[in-house]
């Protein structure tokens, strides 16, 4: 597909068994945008992806089960993730670029950074977990116990502008909910390992 210079691509890439959405904005060195658990492209980059795009490739995706990317009926891990990532950019032709993650999606940056050292140059992880302790007991016991009608309206709202299936957004906070109700330390030697500028 050709991208027109004024507006961004907007496409869907088969990666392991899912469609996944993406789309890219402006020209330059590859920039890869990971978006935070429960939400879209927009809701976690739309106030500044123009300004990243003025001196990069900025592509940005929408993972398993969130916005227009489908769910392929397995759990969330950031290790898919990071490998569905990684397989985007082989099908881009993006041999390496810098990641920007945040939230649930600086975590999955950290795992491309762990599992595909070869395509990452530089690792931008903005409020990472990366440790159970290291965020207040309180959010784990909302992740806990939430459900549907307790998700931030602005995330359903922005959710629904994009996929309007009901089911989907139910999908996707379940899948949200059992990864971080699941969620298990990355070893320190293991970030440790890390060879990505940052």
């Amino acid at each position: 597909m050709e991208q027109n210079d004024d507006k961004p691509l907007k496409a869907f890439s088969e990666v392991n068994g899912l469609k996944m959405y993406y789309e890219i904005h402006g020209k330059g060195k590859p920039l890869v945008l990971i978006h935070g658990g429960g939400s879209t492209i927009y809701t976690t980059f739309g106030r500044v992806i123009d300004e990243l795009s003025v001196n990069h490739k900025v592509i940005a995706v929408e993972l398993q089960a969130h916005g227009h990317t489908g769910d392929r009926g397995t759990p969330l891990s950031f290790e898919q993730d990071a490998d569905d990532v990684a397989a985007l950019l082989r099908n881009l032709n993006i041999s390496k670029a810098d990641i920007f993650g945040f939230s649930n999606g600086a975590t999955t940056a950290l795992q491309i950074a762990i599992r595909h050292p070869a395509v990452v140059d530089k690792v931008i992880a903005a409020s990472a977990i990366f440790k159970l302790e290291g965020a207040p007991q309180m959010l784990w016991d909302y992740i806990r116990n939430g459900n549907l009608e307790t998700m931030p309206p602005q995330l359903k709202e922005a959710f629904r502008a994009v996929n309007p299936d009901e089911r989907a957004l139910q999908t996707m906070f379940v899948r949200d909910q059992e990864r971080m109700n699941t969620f298990k330390d990355i070893p320190d030697q293991t970030l440790a390992s890390i060879t990505a500028k940052n």
